[in-house]
């Protein structure tokens, strides 16, 4: 089978400084290879975790890749060292963005997916910290660039977030705005998935990026909530996340 293209190594370089991503896991297909999602991990966490979460879940016709962030100076922990996609100073809507940082995390998820093959659906994901970079991802992917201008190669299929939010939700309708990020933004299916309880990403921001999503022009968004979660996961959230990758991916379950 014909790849999409040369990978890039795991090193990245942003605002001067050289990025080292630590492990990456691979969950492989049990069945018939119909789709890769790139899964991206939490703030402190890494693959290892969500590869083995991932493993078990009855979606044999998934790939799963599931990389380490690299380590660097978080804000929020004083400038401690934490496995992070971006530097966080504070989960709230109208905190500072660490655009380098998110832009970083993107073209990790697009050189993790260059080389798939070109008949298999791609697809992004991510707990927490890792949903907002999956989220930001979908934005680099329905603009057609990421933050900083350069071209976003890979072609997503869908995208989920688990107890996340979305960055630049405020200037998101910017991005949206020509008629080529208007139509892929209008078929791009997005699952968001958040508890009540949470009380590190508070459910709010879950609603919130719901909300300026469907108000952007994204026509595809599924938002579930789930009474007295906190910042974790439980089965009948992950069993509604296979229900809906089976169900936008076409999987064949097989």
């Amino acid at each position: 089978m014909s790849s999409r293209g040369p990978s890039v190594d795991s090193g990245h370089r942003t605002a001067g400084v050289a990025l080292e991503f630590g492990r990456t896991f691979v969950v492989r297909p049990k069945g018939k290879h119909q789709a890769t999602i790139v899964w991206l991990h939490g703030l402190g966490d890494n693959g290892r975790s969500w590869s083995q979460i991932l493993e078990t879940l009855p979606l044999p016709n998934i790939k799963w890749i599931c990389p380490t962030a690299p380590a660097k100076p978080i804000s929020l922990f004083g400038g401690f060292p934490s496995n992070a996609w971006f530097d966080v100073h504070d989960l709230s809507e109208d905190g500072p963005v660490d655009m380098d940082g998110m832009d970083a995390a993107a073209v990790h998820v697009a050189n993790l997916l260059s080389t798939e093959p070109l008949d298999i659906k791609l697809a992004v994901g991510g707990f927490s910290m890792g949903a907002a970079a999956s989220l930001y991802s979908a934005t680099c992917f329905i603009s057609g660039k990421y933050g900083n201008g350069t071209p976003f190669p890979a072609n997503l299929s869908a995208v989920v977030g688990l107890s996340g939010w979305l960055p630049c939700g405020k200037s998101l309708s910017e991005r949206v705005a020509v008629d080529e990020a208007a139509s892929r933004a209008a078929s791009l299916p997005i699952l968001l998935c958040h508890g009540t309880a949470d009380d590190v990403a508070q459910y709010e921001f879950g609603e919130k990026s719901a909300q300026h999503l469907i108000s952007s022009g994204f026509d595809d968004v599924t938002f579930k909530s789930y009474n007295g979660l906190g910042h974790y996961t439980d089965p009948q959230e992950m069993d509604d996340v296979c229900d809906w990758l089976t169900s936008k991916l076409n999987l064949d379950g097989k």
